[in-house]
């Protein structure tokens, strides 16, 4: 018996022979499926299809990049439940970046060879478009090669709203400023009711995927999230799940789906939970590896997770672990306990440490440097 038959027949003695069968034959599964994914107690066997589907397409390869975060502003006037961020001008801590002071954390990493910084930030209707188009050249101007990964489609709609203008016209100016691709946030669970209950005033579900279809259609590509461990459902997780999976079959812009854990501490939805627990974490990597058959890479975001917690995952479908993330603020103000930056060192080993073989990415998945050199660039 093969190691991938052996897979397959724990799956069918844990009770997810039909399940196991489509991953056999590469089948799309249902969202029937993916309740009896997210409703199994045989969490090993759940691990072991999804490490099954992960090392189809990946193998033992493990990505990572050297990043840096800059949060320009925690302006904010969304006020959802789960954020700890957010603060209204004037209040204590709240802040606003120059174009300047978003260079200068540019150029205070400018000796260590970072290929992306990932720039997000809350959302206040009296910054003007002209503001944005600035920060993205002064990021360029500081480091030229550098990477913009920015704007979340909660972003991008107030944008092309002070812009007074189509976000499909928004798009070629602020590319032309420096614009490389944006992130997933923002995305939150698509429900409705979840929406009313946790942040109305945010963008509904439906507008991000339109929003995303456009940046798609635009040539950029994105990343997708989930937020996970507060008062969603099963089964709306998994409606947000095929959701993404349907824009994907149209537009085919995602690179990398991101469930995110919800840390309560310091906010609305504080009473809820203190976080999702190890195994939760993996059950959500196992699912969404198995749902989204279209999207090609699956992340632990070591930072919402412990790095331990995230080498777990690499053997539950995970295949990305995000980079060394200077500065990074959402979170840690909601509470995360994870250190501001990981060492590139650290996570080759922690990536080598969990048995499988380290690869340093750009944004776009091109390869900068691997354990295996088979994987590098002719």
């Amino acid at each position: 018996m093969t190691p991938e038959e052996r897979v397959l027949a724990r799956a069918r003695e844990a009770g997810l022979g039909p399940i196991a069968e489509k991953v056999a034959a590469g089948e799309r599964l249902s969202a029937d499926d993916g309740l009896a994914l997210y409703a199994t107690p045989a969490i090993h066997a759940l691990g072991e299809l999804a490490n099954l589907v992960r090392e189809r397409l990946h193998g033992d390869l493990t990505y990572f990049n050297v990043n840096q975060h800059v949060n320009y502003t925690n302006y904010c006037n969304k006020f959802c439940k789960f954020c700890s961020f957010d603060r209204l001008p004037g209040q204590e801590g709240a802040y606003l970046m120059t174009p300047d002071e978003v260079a200068q954390k540019i150029k205070d990493h400018i000796d260590e060879p970072v290929t992306e910084v990932h720039m997000v930030a809350g959302v206040w209707p009296k910054i003007p478009y002209e503001y944005y188009l600035d920060i993205l050249r002064a990021v360029k101007a500081a480091r030229p090669e550098i990477h913009i990964k920015a704007f979340t489609m909660v972003e991008l709609d107030q944008i092309a709203k002070v812009a007074k203008k189509p976000l499909a016209e928004v798009l070629p100016e602020l590319r032309e400023a420096g614009l490389d691709s944006c992130p997933g946030g923002g995305a939150e669970v698509f429900a409705d009711r979840i929406h009313q209950e946790g942040y109305k005033l945010k963008i509904s579900g439906e507008r991000w995927l339109e929003l995303a279809r456009t940046v798609h259609e635009a040539g950029l590509r994105t990343n997708c999230t989930m937020l996970h461990g507060h008062i969603e459902t099963v089964e709306e997780k998994v409606d947000h799940l095929e959701r993404l999976r349907r824009l994907q079959d149209e537009a085919g812009g995602f690179q990398t789906y991101i469930p995110l854990s919800s840390h309560p501490e310091n906010n609305e939805w504080e009473n809820l939970s203190r976080g999702p627990t190890a195994l939760v974490e993996g059950r959500e990597m196992a699912v969404a590896r198995l749902l989204l058959d279209n999207i090609p890479h699956v992340k632990a975001y070591w930072i919402l997770m412990e790095l331990a917690i995230a080498q777990t995952c690499l053997a539950f479908g995970a295949d990305d672990v995000d980079g060394t993330v200077v500065e990074e603020k959402i979170y840690h103000d909601a509470g995360a306990t994870t250190p501001q930056r990981t060492a590139r060192d650290e996570l080759v080993q922690a990536i080598r440490d969990a048995g499988r073989i380290p690869v340093e990415r750009d944004t776009l998945y091109n390869v900068v440097w691997s354990d295996d050199p088979a994987t590098l660039p002719s």
